[in-house]
């Protein structure tokens, strides 16, 4: 195990749900369930309106190659198939339920029974599986990669890392069991020697709970790895080289180094689908921000309108000027509380005008904090003064294809500049230019 580190910053972690209990949030009376919750292909509708749906049941799917199912998470009737933007700016199909409150479930859900990988990689993708901790790449993909016989190694991202988020942290508390039980059939039927946890420094209770239960169960070949708490150390390419001490660049996948890496709360579902084989459904989020009257970890139906998540949690104390999915440092801002919950959601974040505020930008004083903030060593500024020459050989060889768009020369810039905004349209420029 790799005993270096890679350059990284101190934010305040602001884990002000870290001892709130997960709670189980009501059926709503509507959801509104995305026909786009992953990395690929859009899943089309398999109902129409006034078909009776059942918890489980799947309501949405495609024989797109990187895609994945999309099952109900309510018992109910479908009253509209309707259109709206997502938080990426493009236009979503959503299959509108409303619920009637019983939760029936759908005939037929049984956990699955496999032999092999093939049966294990099937029974993945029926269950609808995708990157739980924000990528949303459909996880059926990852547990069969081309190279199967040289990878060796599992490592499950339980840094969680960004300001605010507590659901993973929760999850290791409560779900543990799962957790291990996912653990040790991802590397049973892919065929994996060793398995990681890397959990922050700063959640001991979640590494002392999993150790204490590894030891009980006599397992040796899982073992939990204390990070440091700091930002961005659950980075896919910044925790492969902290644990392995191997160097993962722009392009290269986990597996073409032996690694099959993936977020805690998707290898924890793994566990409880072997053992209930109901489909992903509902999920677990952080609900936080100073706009927000009661802070709350909870688990709610994906489709769950965000206004209702926030109506559980007390609603608004104040005026919210921003309302991000995910954390403050990589998630996104939406315009509005009338989106429902998706796949990879792990918060919601409401913040007032005054935590919300940017600082207007001011100019460069070339203090080189950026580039001593930037896990690779790139040189932030000089990647700003070429895309605003929209200089896509410059971007090139200043390597702006490296940037993973963490945020850490944003956030440690006394003059407030975007820089890390900047680097992603800089790609832009690259791309376009075919470089």
């Amino acid at each position: 195990m790799s005993q270096k580190h890679l350059q990284s910053i101190h934010v305040s972690h602001y884990k002000h749900t870290a001892g709130c209990a997960t709670e189980v949030m009501p059926t709503p009376d509507v959801v509104k369930i995305s026909m786009s919750q992953h990395i690929g292909a859009p899943c089309k509708p398999l109902v129409a309106k006034g078909d009776y749906v059942k918890v489980g049941q799947l309501i949405g799917d495609t024989d797109a190659f990187v895609s994945a199912p999309i099952h109900s998470g309510v018992s109910g009737t479908v009253i509209a198939l309707e259109e709206q933007r997502n938080a990426m700016g493009g236009i979503d199909t959503l299959v509108v339920i409303e619920t009637d409150k019983k939760q029936e479930v759908y005939e037929g859900i049984k956990a699955p029974e496999v032999e092999d990988l093939a049966g294990f990689v099937k029974a993945i993708r029926e269950s609808g599986l995708v990157g739980l901790g924000g990528a949303s790449f459909p996880t059926h993909i990852k547990f069969n990669p081309r190279n199967i016989d040289d990878v060796h190694t599992l490592i499950v991202n339980a840094a969680e890392c960004e300001p605010f988020i507590t659901s993973d942290h929760r999850l290791m508390l409560e779900n543990a069991e799962e957790l291990i039980e996912g653990c040790q059939l991802v590397m049973k039927y892919i065929g994996l020697d060793e398995g990681y946890i890397g959990i922050e420094e700063n959640k001991m209770d979640a590494i002392e709970h999993i150790d204490k239960l590894l030891a009980e169960k006599g397992i040796t070949n899982i073992k939990t790895f204390k990070l440091q708490a700091r930002y961005p150390k659950g980075a896919e390419r910044v925790l492969v080289y902290e644990i392995t001490g191997k160097t993962m660049n722009a392009g290269v996948l986990p597996a073409d180094l032996g690694i099959i890496l993936s977020n805690v709360t998707t290898i924890a579902f793994v566990g409880q689908y072997f053992k209930t084989g109901r489909p992903l459904t509902t999920k677990r989020i952080t609900v936080d921000g100073d706009a927000v009257t009661t802070p709350k970890n909870i688990i709610a139906p994906i489709g769950t309108m965000i206004s209702d998540v926030i109506e559980f949690c007390g609603g608004y104390k104040q005026e919210p000027r921003k309302i991000l999915m995910g954390g403050p440092m990589m998630g996104r801002a939406i315009f509005s509380d009338e989106m429902p919950i998706v796949k990879n959601n792990n918060a919601i974040l409401a913040f007032s005008k005054s935590q919300a505020l940017v600082k207007e930008e001011t100019a460069c004083i070339n203090c080189g904090r950026c580039h001593s903030a930037c896990p690779f060593k790139l040189i932030p500024t000089a990647l700003a003064d070429a895309y605003e020459r929209r200089d896509a050989q410059a971007l090139s060889d200043l390597k702006v294809m490296q940037c993973m768009e963490c945020g850490s020369c944003s956030y440690i810039c006394p003059a407030r500049r975007p820089l890390g905004f900047m680097n992603k349209l800089g790609k832009a420029v690259v791309k376009e230019a075919g470089l």
